[in-house]
């Protein structure tokens, strides 16, 4: 009777097979850490991309000319007639947005919608050099409103607006999921900084 007791402890021709049952539970624990970290540090990424391009939009040239260009001396805006030095009311844009291929007015008023290609790549590959898998069609930009800026301003565009940068529609692949071709939506990322100068093709971070 003891012989047997002690042959049933130490028989471990059962142990190939446990393993093997135990064995896919643990390859899929594993790899479904890696994308929890994998899927964090792509937010984290999205988020910073966002945050760059924004700082960019705002100390460089506007992805719409006329944001640079226009004048708003002797504009009347709401009935108010803007006279030189005055300050540029909220109302005088609406909001402006622009796409890698054009700028489009989405609310009246607008001081005009002439795209800025060179602009926009310039900003695109500054969020690249974060989120270096960001493409045209994820990056938008819109210019709106503040109520800052004044008329006939020497030193750069007349009117600062709020400009957002969006970066929508990113997708994320996990590890788990890649043989078979299946990817998970990110969520929308927005930014938005008050325009300083505006103007010039450089930054420093």
């Amino acid at each position: 009777m003891r012989s047997t007791l002690i042959r049933f402890v130490h028989d471990q021709r059962g142990a190939a097979a446990e393993f093997a049952l135990v064995l896919p539970l643990l390859i899929l624990f594993v790899l479904g850490t890696i994308d929890i970290g994998l899927y964090a540090w792509r937010i984290n990424q999205a988020e910073k991309a966002t945050q760059m391009g924004a700082r960019w939009a705002v100390v460089t040239n506007p992805l719409a000319n006329e944001i640079a260009s226009t004048s708003y001396v002797n504009v009347n805006v709401g009935g108010t007639l803007i006279t030189q030095g005055d300050r540029i009311p909220a109302g005088a844009l609406g909001v402006l947005t622009c796409t890698s291929s054009a700028c489009t007015c989405t609310v009246s008023p607008c001081p005009g919608t002439t795209h800025n290609p060179a602009a926009y790549a310039a900003l695109r590959d500054t969020m690249r050099r974060v989120l270096p898998a960001i493409q045209d069609s994820n990056v938008v930009v819109e210019y709106r409103g503040s109520g800052l800026g004044f008329a006939g301003d020497p030193n750069g565009p007349d009117v600062a607006p709020i400009i957002t940068v969006r970066l929508q529609n990113m997708t994320f692949t996990p590890v788990t999921l890649v043989l078979f071709g299946a990817s998970v939506n990110l969520p929308d990322f927005a930014y938005s900084l008050t325009a300083e100068d505006a103007t010039g093709t450089s930054a420093f971070f």
